[in-house]
């Protein structure tokens, strides 16, 4: 990535989301992984009689701990608690004091675990809190693009020619990632070694605040290894027998590592009477430029190898995906396969039922054989009950109709205004 595209705070998509929920409801949750920026998207909405304390610091987290009641109050503003699941006795005051007083913007709680799924969270709040997430910095954001795809891809609207960012290109975004800090490095040696210390940290430090883990060498085994699977079917009972490890044991130690923010699912479209859908989620890195780092992967050589431009170009396009719906809840990201194998790489459902099929492709040129997934889907299970629109994204530079709501469009149309 070109280094004068990158600015020393960037504008998160994520603020003005904030901003509005401040104005709703009395307590917003905002999570995401360690070193996404939620510290700096907390300067960027903080107002001035706002307050914003860290549990990272010891003699807050002590104060937080024994005294909880007194480390809440506050008369004004908002009160910013960041790492809040390191101290969850603040919850039910939090709780209590939100009763007493229906002020909207009264806290806004951080997390760099996924705090939203915490019992003590999703029990103690509910109807009191919005959920919000912060992921890894996209290519929009870094170049400081309004998120438009879901309105290009719905309206059927693409430009009609995207120039300059061509297949080494766009891997040049991936392996950068989204990581502010990591995407300010100047080399992939220096990105590897960060990305390294970062999971070494998140391991050794952060799993303290979720559960008792002490095999921290098996975890770090277990990162590579879904690296791996990134863009695929997990099987489960292949990367246990693999480790040595018991189902039950295998099953902890993934969802702590989903907790971390360091992978996530993507759910099976399941709407349908057609009684061979399957019913198996699609695993992803959430990070490009972490994957990369971990896996030990070198540009030049994931270029020439089809397997693995097509992994690294799918949980690219997923991320890229990925950080704009979460700022519509109008939209729903899934993906679909069968039991015979017809498979759709990413479905986007509107909340009128509206949808857009995408199959990713990290080749320059498509054809007409591209779209047969799609075509299946859209004759057998769309069945003409609801506007469908099929693309192909790929690394040319020309959007292209090949009839009947069948587009090639640009990746790049990701963060194109």
């Amino acid at each position: 990535m070109q280094k004068e595209t990158i600015k020393s705070e960037i504008p998160r998509w994520q603020a003005e989301g904030i901003k509005k929920a401040l104005k709703n409801r009395r307590v917003v949750v905002l999570s995401g992984g360690r070193q996404t920026g939620k510290t700096t998207l907390l300067n960027q909405v903080l107002e001035k009689d706002s307050v914003l304390l860290s549990l990272d610091e010891d003699n807050l987290l002590t104060f937080a701990k024994t005294d909880p009641k007194e480390f809440i109050k506050h008369s004004s503003g908002t009160m910013f608690i960041d790492e809040v699941q390191k101290a969850p006795g603040l919850i039910p005051e939090i709780k209590m004091a939100v009763d007493k007083n229906n002020r909207p913007g009264q806290y806004l709680l951080t997390g760099s675990a996924n705090i939203q799924t915490l019992p003590i969270i999703t029990d103690s709040m509910a109807g009191r809190n919005t959920r919000i997430r912060l992921r890894p910095l996209t290519i929009g954001e870094i170049l400081n693009r309004t998120p438009k795809f879901l309105e290009h891809a719905f309206n059927v609207d693409f430009p009609r020619k995207i120039s300059g960012y061509n297949k080494e290109q766009i891997f040049d975004f991936a392996f950068c990632g989204g990581y502010p800090e990591a995407v300010k490095l100047d080399s992939q040696k220096d990105r590897k070694e960060w990305h390294g210390d970062y999971i070494d940290d998140l391991i050794n430090r952060d799993l303290k605040d979720l559960m008792n883990i002490r095999r921290q060498n098996e975890l770090k085994e277990l990162v590579l290894i879904l690296a791996g699977w990134s863009g695929k079917f997990m099987d489960a009972a292949k990367i246990g027998a693999g480790m040595g490890l018991a189902k039950q044991t295998l099953e902890t130690y993934i969802n702590a590592l989903e907790s971390l923010y360091l992978f996530d699912r993507v759910n099976p479209w399941v709407r349908t009477d057609y009684e061979r859908v399957g019913k198996s989620a699609k695993f992803y890195a959430n990070d490009t430029g972490f994957m990369t780092s971990i896996l030990g992967w070198k540009k030049e050589d994931v270029i020439r190898n089809s397997d693995r431009s097509g992994k690294l170009m799918e949980t690219f396009i997923f991320q890229e995906l990925a950080a704009q719906i979460d700022l519509d809840r109008d939209y729903k990201l899934y993906q679909y396969r069968d039991y015979k194998q017809h498979e759709v790489d990413f479905l986007i459902e509107r909340d009128d039922g509206a949808m857009v099929g995408i199959e990713v492709k990290a080749s320059h040129s498509v054809s007409m054989e591209d779209f047969s997934p799609q075509i299946w889907f859209k004759e057998n299970i769309v069945k003409g009950k609801m506007p469908y629109t099929a693309l192909v994204l790929y690394s040319g530079e020309d959007t292209l109709s090949f009839g009947n709501g069948l587009l090639a469009v640009p990746t790049a149309a990701l963060w194109m205004e």
